[in-house]
């Protein structure tokens, strides 16, 4: 007989994580299934040799091209917590504009059957939920909230306060990022964070990252109703004869078969690997694929227009964490251009280049040790279009094949442009160059970090899998809790926004019991609101590792 649960949640990335968080109050027996395991707490964690150069953590095997049939490793990690272990935890929420229409230059990004106001107060429960830092009101587009951010803003070190007051005097208004650090500079001495050198695209050796095995896993698990099941890679989704219920969920685990039966199932794997479950899922009631009776199943693949991009300062930049500040001054326009007519894109710091990454990109004459010393390193986003034709394809064997042709070229060459624009302003070099390794850069296809709407939603079954409940307007029991139901992708980090998201399929689901999901008892102490004194830095004792 196949193990029954009330609730089956497939995947325990940021949407996942959150699903089983919210319900395990509820007393519901939930199950979930991850199809990689524990990712090992070792000195290898924060060692960029190990991450970069010798791919320790890497185990997402191989994708293929569809333009090519070219095979590439994409940036995917298969552990507990799925792929935010690895990401910087930036953790906006979509402008209130995004919701709607939007003009770009190779298209229209079209409107959200939902508005902002909808998504706020799940907003403010997953600042809450991951602790994030913040000041509102620097950012000139930040969307309206209930209150303050959980934690204040992450202060600046000494050089980052620098380019922070050059970018003011460019006339930009360049803001405190919204961070998931579990990091209190108040008071140092019960931090879990130390401020380390190694956090952005790093897993946490200190736990002390607000992912989604720490915030919302191991919270959950201490509720006897919740049960986690490692290296458990669910194949197929069956139905009953109707073709209207989810009857059974197909695993196998370490090459075994395993079989679970549910009364709701929650689908979180990750924007591609829905889409792939959902396609080889197909039988005789859904011969296109599971829910794919529109046949949008796979198709609107986004995964933004996103940029590394290393700058190197005149003088030295000694700073350990570097992702504090953002510029969204081009985020609707070209502030420096006012004939342009479309939207530009986002900036941020990235994480602090070491010298085993930049020794990727470098021309051999320069010495990677020095320019690591002086390296001040940017993230860059543009928005990306949910064309028809990028899609999610599944081989016969189940392999996964991605078609995707990139949208928006211009905006993202003017919002580089416009950044190498700035650098004698800001004190740098003119000599940039991009940062591929992290989450593939403009490498292309396999920069999936940031991948979203291959199973979007909607009120119409024709154009749309999903209803407004992420529910599958063709499976009665099953939800779709990740990025997948993205209508666009917006130009910020996806992360809050699954996170948000999550949280009301939680409560969809929570109401079909006759329940409320009120969420499991935190993972770390509540927010202190304590301000940390003005420009300082929280001190540490002992060093950190890299």
């Amino acid at each position: 007989m196949p193990e029954h649960a009330d609730v089956v949640v497939i995947g325990s990335g940021a949407g996942g994580g959150a699903v089983t968080w919210a319900l395990a109050p509820t007393g519901k027996k939930i199950l979930l299934l991850e199809r990689g395991d524990r990712l090992p707490r070792e000195v290898q964690n924060w060692d960029p040799q190990a991450l970069w150069a010798d791919k320790r953590y890497s185990n997402s095997g191989q994708w293929t091209d569809g333009a090519d049939g070219r095979r590439f490793t994409p940036k995917q990690h298969y552990y507990v917590g799925g792929n935010t272990k690895f990401y910087g935890a930036i953790l906006y929420r979509f402008r209130e504009r995004d919701f709607g229409a939007v003009q770009h230059v190779d298209g229209v990004s079209p409107a959200w059957p939902i508005s902002y106001a909808d998504l706020a107060p799940y907003y403010d429960r997953a600042e809450q939920l991951y602790q994030v830092h913040g000041k509102r009101g620097e950012d000139p587009d930040d969307p309206p909230a209930a209150g303050p951010y959980p934690w204040p803003a992450i202060s600046d070190e000494p050089r980052i306060a620098q380019l922070r007051a050059d970018l003011i005097g460019a006339g930009l208004h360049p803001f405190s990022l919204p961070n998931g650090i579990l990091l209190d500079e108040a008071n140092p001495h019960l931090s879990a964070c130390i401020r380390c050198a190694t956090c952005d695209g790093y897993p946490c050796l200190v736990n002390a990252k607000a992912d989604a095995q720490v915030m919302t896993v191991e919270p959950a698990l201490r509720y006897p109703n919740v049960t986690l099941r490692t290296r458990a890679r669910v194949v197929r989704l069956e139905t009953d004869p109707s073709g209207r219920n989810v009857s059974r969920i197909v695993v196998d685990r370490d090459g075994d078969r395993e079989e679970y039966t549910a009364d709701v199932v929650v689908l979180a794997a990750g924007a591609i690997n829905s889409a792939a479950l959902l396609l080889a899922s197909a039988d005789d009631r859904h011969p296109a694929g599971l829910g794919n009776g529109s046949g949008h199943v796979g198709r609107h693949l986004m995964l933004h227009n996103n940029s590394g991009l290393v700058a190197f300062s005149k003088t030295p930049n000694p700073t350990r964490f570097q992702k504090t500040l953002g510029v969204n001054d081009f985020y609707w326009s070209d502030p420096f251009d006012p004939d342009w007519e479309y939207p530009v894109g986002s900036i941020q710091m990235n994480g602090k280049s070491e010298a085993v990454l930049i020794g990727f990109d470098v021309p051999d004459e320069r010495d990677p040790a020095e320019l690591a010393r002086h390296s001040i390193d940017f993230w860059l986003t543009t928005e990306d279009l949910p064309l028809t034709e990028n899609r999610v394809t599944v081989d016969r064997d189940g392999g996964i094949r991605l078609f995707y042709r990139r949208t928006n070229a211009a905006e993202v060459a003017r919002l580089r442009m416009r950044l190498q624009g700035l650098l004698d302003s800001i004190r740098c070099e003119q000599d940039v160059y991009p940062n591929r390794q992290y989450a593939g850069g403009q490498l292309g296809i396999g920069g999936v970090a940031h991948q979203n709407g291959t199973i979007r939603f909607g009120p119409d079954p024709a154009t749309a899998p999903l209803d407004l409940d992420c529910r599958l307007h063709e499976v009665d029991n099953l939800y779709v809790a990740d990025s997948s139901f993205f209508v666009s992708s917006t130009a910020v980090n996806p992360t809050l926004t699954i996170i948000a998201n999550a949280m009301r399929v939680a409560d969809t689901i929570a109401g079909r019991f006759g329940l409320s999901a009120a969420g499991a008892d935190p993972a770390v102490p509540a927010p202190r609101r304590a301000e940390p004194a003005p420009g300082t830095v929280a001190s540490v004792s002992g060093r950190a590792t890299g």
